[in-house]
């Protein structure tokens, strides 16, 4: 059964398997308000229908997510905690059934954020991860601040987070981020076969699984994600988010000397 809430989001389930495909690859697969409303919604409907019993993010074999697309982004800012990426955020780390990510070319800040919620993670080798939230003037999210560190170790996450300069694939497999790193060509192919794995598996069985290794986190990263929304709508409107944007959009690199 093939679904398209909106072209830019694909919805596709097939087996008890649920694909979720950005398809935005003009504009790099930048995410917009309206796409993580539809992401949000598929994980939603994932989430209360029996017959889906994994879900497969992807991107393109050339690129996953450039992040947020700044000018929506600008336009449309997240203000209430009902914001269309908010919800997204709570779908995607509470989500109880499994979730297998295919990630392949850049993925910039929820394009690797997000990946911190999956269960599975399949990069090809020209992955590039990286989380650039200080040098937009902003802080981390997705429980990024938490989850981050408690990963990757605080030198590493500091490296990561402060300076946020990408990273690559063989770092992301040391590290713990991803499972295995293949040819672009190979990479969703890899995540759709490990889903019908888990798919043929006892779904009620699985989920447990899932629930009792992620409890020890599940009320402190609910706690952090909130903080850093809070965080996060504070800075956009202060003075080094405002440069950082302004910057972007005028491509030129932005001076934070006097913020």
């Amino acid at each position: 059964m093939s679904t398209s809430t909106i072209p830019e989001i694909l919805t596709h389930v097939d087996a008890g398997v649920m694909t979720i495909t950005l398809n935005r690859l003009e504009r790099k697969n930048s995410i917009t308000s309206a796409m993580y409303g539809a992401m949000a919604d598929a994980l939603e409907s994932a989430n209360h229908d029996a017959a889906v019993r994994v879900v497969v993010i992807q991107g393109h074999e050339s690129v996953f997510s450039a992040g947020n697309d700044i000018g929506d982004f600008l336009g449309k800012p997240p203000s209430t905690p009902d914001a269309p990426v908010f919800r997204f955020l709570r779908g995607i780390s509470s989500f109880p059934k499994p979730i297998v990510a295919a990630v392949c070319g850049p993925a910039v800040g929820i394009g690797t954020t997000m990946l911190l919620h999956c269960d599975l993670v399949y990069a090809g080798d020209n992955a590039a991860f990286s989380m650039p939230f200080v040098n937009l003037g902003l802080c981390p999210e997705a429980a990024s601040s938490f989850l981050v560190p408690q990963l990757m170790g605080y030198p590493r996450a500091a490296e990561a987070l402060l300076l946020g300069e990408p990273f690559m694939a063989e770092s992301a497999l040391e590290m713990g981020l991803i499972n295995r790193i293949v040819p672009p060509t190979e990479a969703n192919a890899l995540a759709q076969r490990q889903a019908l794995k888990l798919a043929a598996k006892p779904l009620g069985p699985l989920m447990e699984t899932k629930r009792l290794m992620k409890k020890g986190n599940a009320a402190i990263v609910a706690e952090r994600m909130s903080e850093e929304a809070a965080s996060f709508g504070r800075m956009l409107q202060e003075p080094a988010a405002r440069e950082a944007f302004t910057a972007f959009m005028e491509k030129r690199k932005p001076d934070f000397s006097k913020v």
